[in-house]
Order: structure tokens, then sequence, then C-alpha cells
């Protein structure tokens, strides 16, 4: 499944949809359309102060950029807003901007995961170390995520940024979901989540 898959006519345009929008919806999520994609901004009752909670950032611009990057392997770097992920030592991926290189939006969807309890969360479906002194602010972690191959961006303290292939986006998000639900958390929307920059600002 890809977002070309979702693509509906919209005043001679089109929108482009996360393979989870239709779990979203189930949910109660409102959408508000926002550069070209469909994406949940609220839900009813959401708090994002809940133990843990999680956010469709499928919309979050992607790219595969080659050549040598200098950066050390298992760490983000934040660059004018967006993260630079080494892959490796002669490829990255870059989440959050557009630079040059290979667009990679619809390859990957993603989930932002936040709250006090994230990383028990992790752990009921993730065989990746992310406690704090093996994965510290800005680690980047490639490895098994719900048995599938991901990686894992700790953007901050409690704040999580997991990204999976595009067609797994139903099976992932009932994944986290179910393991949310038993820790007392749900969904929140993209306009829930306090401004990443900001959350660094004050770190």
């Amino acid at each position: 499944m890809s977002a070309l898959d979702f693509l509906v006519p919209n005043g001679g345009s089109a929108i482009a949809r996360s393979p989870m929008e239709r779990q979203a919806e189930a949910a109660g999520a409102r959408f508000e359309l926002r550069d070209g994609w469909n994406v949940a901004v609220s839900y009813p009752g959401e708090s994002a102060n809940a133990a843990v909670v999680f956010a469709d950032s499928s919309h979050l611009r992607k790219a595969e950029v080659h050549g040598t990057h200098g950066m050390e392997l298992g760490t983000a770097e934040r660059r004018d807003g967006a993260w630079w992920c080494p892959v490796t030592r002669e490829r990255a991926l870059v989440i959050g901007a557009a630079p040059a290189g290979i667009d990679v939006t619809t390859t990957y969807a993603a989930l932002t995961i936040a709250g006090p309890q994230a990383r028990e969360l992790f752990a009921r479906f993730c065989a990746l170390d992310l406690r704090l002194q093996s994965a510290p602010p800005r680690a980047f972690r490639p490895g098994s995520v719900a048995r599938t191959p991901g990686y894992v961006l700790r953007e901050n303290g409690d704040r999580f940024l997991m990204l999976f292939g595009w067609a797994l986006g139903r099976y992932m998000w009932e994944t986290v979901a179910d393991a949310a639900a038993h820790l007392g958390g749900g969904p929140i929307g993209a306009d829930a989540l306090l401004p990443l920059d900001q959350e660094l600002a004050h770190a």
C-alpha cells in the first residue's frame, strides 16, 4: 500500500493519506488538510498528559541522501528543523525536510510515541534496548520493530519517532494501540504534540 492508493480529487489537486488513516478515523480522529496531507489533528477526549500516547506522523517529509556525511553512526543530528539520521557511513535519512535526495516519504510510515511509559510500550513489541543509558536523546537505532525491520529515533527524553514500512501501517497501528491501551494511553492528534523544537529548547 502507498499514499498513491489514497489519492482523491481536491479542486484539481490531490490529497495524500497515511496508511493508518482508516484506523485513526475509526478512533474518532478529526482531520485537516496540511501541506497536501490529510492529517489527524485531534481525537475526542485525548490527553497529551497520559502515561503514553501515540500520533500518526507519516506525513513528515523524508528523504534519503547519499554521500559521506561525517555523522557518528547511531546518533542523529538536528539541522534546520529536520533530523539527519545516519544509516551507513554514506547514507542518511532526513526527516522533516526535503533536501536534495531521494524522496522516501511514502516508503516509511511513522508514529510518534511519547510519555513516561513510552519505553514500557516499546518493550511490549520491540527488541531494541531503549533504556536511557543505552539510547540517550538523539539516539537512532535500526532493528526489529514488532518483528519487522524499522528505525527508532529518540527525539527527547520520553519522545520517540518510530519508522516502519508503509504497507505495515494497519498492523503497526493495531500493535501500538493494543500496547498503549494496557498502559492507559491512546492516540492523540498532531496538534496535541508539543512542537519538537520547543521541547528541545527546554530540554
